[in-house]
């Protein structure tokens, strides 16, 4: 995908760390997974605050937690519970690329996000999460 112009890759990548943060949400997107795939009909989606993650590569492979913060600057994401302790003692996040995890779990309070699944689907997003309830 050329974010530029240009097909020079020096200034493909000048671009990417450029990038305003409006255009970076699209850098912090993971992969859904099989379930939710055949569920919405949706490959991928950004990751926000509030998902349920499962992580996939890397040091941390197969621990599973909540979205805590996304900082798309640098396009990571830290999961609730992923911590480590710092010198001074006190606990800080493990910072994991969107990349390297698959959505288990979708925070669907955004109007947006229900309005991307719902034009993929056809269906409404509401009427599923009514009927999951009434299952439980």
């Amino acid at each position: 995908m050329s974010m530029t112009k240009s097909i020079h890759p020096k200034k493909q990548r000048k671009f990417l760390f450029q990038m305003p943060l409006h255009l970076r949400k699209k850098l912090v997107v993971a992969p859904l997974s099989r379930e939710l795939r055949e569920k919405y009909r949706v490959r991928n989606m950004s990751v926000k605050e509030g998902d349920t993650v499962k992580v996939v590569r890397g040091d941390n492979v197969g621990k599973e937690g909540k979205v805590v913060k996304v900082n798309r600057k640098r396009g990571w994401i830290f999961i609730e519970g992923l911590t480590r302790e710092k010198a001074s003692g006190t606990p800080a996040f493990i910072p994991i690329h969107a990349s390297k995890v698959v959505i288990t779990k979708l925070d669907l309070k955004d109007k947006e996000r229900k309005a991307i699944i719902e034009r993929k689907t056809g269906k409404a997003v509401e009427e599923e999460e009514k009927k999951e309830g009434d299952k439980q």
